[in-house]
């Protein structure tokens, strides 16, 4: 059976419009060597509130309904989506099968990511690019390990390396989860110091979530509503406690067709 992933996008709300200027509170406990990651390009000071609805329309095809926009409370100013479009580069630093970004040495994988970049800007000129790295900071495993939670920490050490490569080409990151046994209520919290800064992003994975207590990859694991909400919520938190842009969610979809 084919499997395709598909990656859906949640923009977080920092609370409301009026939230305080997208910079990063004194208080923050950013690594001072590895906060200075500026903002990617094309980030609005102010939220074009017409550019918006336009973008979401566009986004889906089609023409203002009675049902589509959806009303909601506008993002905070400073959000990357929709005005622009991110083109990541996903993997673990300690496997060349889980993806790209460690299949490649550094050099070499980030000039690859900016040559996709630039073939976007070019098949699209309206919309800005920002390059992301996407990386796999806790794997499911075949094997309990510590705790019997069938799932592996990187260490920050390894986070850091790919904090620093997005710093050489201006880049967003994802912090990614695979839970396994665990749960995003133990793992989101271990990477706070990195989530609150201003250019880390988290992704989270359903298909290695094995409420079932089946082994990771044996079955497709699932989340459920209150997991999203826990992490959108967090990320919330986040974002206004430190005065965030807001934050993107990255939900890994399993289906069995387009």
């Amino acid at each position: 059976m084919k499997i395709f992933v598909f990656f859906s996008f949640i923009m977080l709300l920092a609370a409301c419009q009026n939230v305080a200027s997208p910079v990063v509170n004194s208080q923050s406990p950013i690594d001072s060597t590895l906060d200075s990651i500026p903002q990617p390009p094309g980030v609005p000071v102010v939220l074009d509130t017409v550019l918006y609805q336009q973008k979401i329309l566009e986004l889906v095809h089609q023409n203002p309904s009675e049902r589509w926009p959806v009303q909601s409370v506008l993002p905070s100013p400073g959000a990357l989506l929709p005005f622009n479009r991110i083109v990541a580069y996903y993997g673990n630093l300690y496997s060349t099968g889980m993806g790209i970004l460690g299949a490649l040495p550094p050099e070499q994988m980030l000039a690859e990511l900016q040559k996709e970049v630039h073939k976007w800007e070019k098949a699209d000129t309206l919309t800005p690019v920002i390059p992301a790295l996407h990386y796999i900071a806790v794997t499911a495993q075949a094997s309990p390990g510590a705790g019997s939670k069938y799932r592996l920490r990187m260490p920050f050490t390894q986070i850091d390396k790919i904090l620093e490569m997005a710093k050489k080409i201006n880049a967003i990151v994802f912090l990614d989860i695979q839970v396994g046994h665990s749960t995003l209520q133990d793992e989101i919290p271990q990477l706070e110091k990195y989530l609150s800064m201003p250019n880390v992003h988290l992704g989270i994975d359903p298909e290695f979530s094995m409420k079932n207590g089946r082994v990771p990859s044996t079955s497709i694991g699932t989340f459920d509503a209150a997991d999203i909400n826990y992490a959108t919520e967090y990320l919330s938190r986040l974002a206004t406690e430190y005065h965030l842009p807001p934050k993107i969610l990255v939900i890994h979809r399993f289906t069995k067709g387009c």
